[in-house]
């Protein structure tokens, strides 16, 4: 096997001009794939941090049903207290929790005595809020970073509408369950960017300002937000934390709880999923190109070698051994091009990385592209790149292995 090496690579350094532009086209495929992958896992996964850390955290818990009416934010789908304790015993159970926070989500009218508008709000206990969702301190601006009792974090797009700054006295009403109508003086004690930019109405008051303005004579809570200590196992926790959940039944003998991971409950995870599939097809391009220049270059060299072959198998070369000579050449361009690819690759995004190139998600400016290369996908695409190359040089490989000694002679 060694000698068919060194005879494969003597085969390739013969033609030089021929093995460099081919070994320089699969680089540029392996160059190009690398680069946005990075680019755009970069990007993808900055999305998923904006989402998940500043608003939703990566699971969350709702009575069942809540989720399909969670538009109209139902106070008769919360979870009672012995409901709560039920999914904190569960939680406390599970390792790969790092937190986790009640809240309660109703809507209200927002009023500055002057105006009036709807609201959306979320009663949080801070520290647990903060722990769940660690970003969210980073959205107030114009106040301390905190949520405190009388204090409400109001939307910026509509403090801005409203004309209402920070110390102001601003009224909210709400309506119970019960259908009685609650108002309670705030005092703004920050503005809050929006995560999906213009037409959020999320603000944020604190969880026992939420029972008071609500009546409520015990705690209740819409939802229970998750933060896992790896995101990477988000599915396979929330199946289990699912599976845990569902033994949980009411006095009806069905299920009292339902789990859901941001993915079900934003619709930037379609972006997520566009971006997998560009990067799928991406894919798909560079299998293309190598396979196109790998059989290129065997056929022709199958073909200017004709009597070469037909001589070596003439004094007595099996057929195999001619077959795998092809092979090899085919896969030594498949290496050399992968290797000088993911280096070229690795320096090209660690400039893009030093570049600190910024964007704008939603209300969110100057975010920094952070582009790294994963390991895996340099296994990945190594791997993808050198079993092409194998199988683009067997046909050409199988036909030189085939010839007659005799007409391969003849050849002119």
């Amino acid at each position: 096997m060694g000698k068919l090496f060194k005879i494969a690579l003597r085969n390739l350094l013969r033609y030089k001009r021929r093995t460099l532009l081919t070994a320089s086209l699969i680089t540029v495929g392996v160059v190009f794939v690398l680069v946005f992958m990075a680019v755009s896992g970069s990007f993808k996964n900055m999305i998923i941090g904006q989402i998940t850390d500043s608003m939703l955290g990566h699971v969350q818990v709702h009575r069942k049903g809540y989720v399909a009416s969670i538009d109209n934010l139902p106070l008769n789908l919360n979870l009672k207290a012995g409901a709560v304790q039920r999914i904190e015993k569960v939680l406390n159970a599970q390792s790969g929790v790092a937190a986790w926070s009640p809240r309660i989500k109703f809507g209200g009218m927002f009023s500055n005595f002057t105006e009036t508008t709807s609201i959306r709000l979320n009663a949080v206990i801070p520290e647990k809020e903060f722990a769940v969702v660690p970003l969210l301190p980073s959205r107030i601006h114009d106040g301390p970073k905190e949520i405190r009792r009388g204090e409400i974090l109001v939307p910026d797009l509509l403090a801005k509408g409203m004309k209402v700054n920070v110390g102001d006295i601003v009224v909210i009403v709400a309506t119970n369950r019960d259908g009685s109508v609650n108002g309670k003086q705030f005092k703004v004690g920050g503005l809050l960017e929006s995560v999906h930019g213009p037409g959020g109405r999320d603000g944020y008051i604190h969880y026992d300002d939420g029972l008071e303005i609500l009546r409520m004579e015990e705690p209740e809570v819409s939802e229970v937000a998750i933060r896992l200590k790896k995101f990477d196992g988000l599915h396979g926790f929330s199946k289990a934390l699912e599976a845990r959940l569902a033994q949980e039944l009411n006095k009806e003998g069905k299920p009292i709880f339902e789990v859901h991971t941001w993915e079900q409950l934003s619709p930037f995870y379609n972006i997520a999923r566009m971006i997998d599939v560009m990067t799928f097809f991406i894919r798909l391009m560079l299998v293309a190109i190598v396979l196109i220049s790998i059989t290129n270059v065997m056929i022709m060299a199958v073909y200017e070698r004709i009597r070469e072959i037909g001589t070596i198998a003439a004094i007595g070369t099996p057929p195999g051994r001619i077959l795998n000579m092809f092979v090899i050449e085919g896969f030594c361009l498949g290496i050399v091009g992968a290797v000088i690819g993911n280096v070229v690759g690795v320096v090209v995004v660690s400039i893009i990385t030093m570049s600190r190139i910024t964007f704008n998600f939603g209300m969110q400016q100057g975010l920094i592209l952070n582009a790294q290369v994963n390991p895996r996908d340099l296994v990945v695409i190594s791997a993808t790149v050198i079993i092409v190359s194998v199988i683009a040089s067997f046909q050409p490989a199988f036909k030189a292995s085939q010839m007659e000694p005799i007409e391969a002679l003849r050849h002119v």
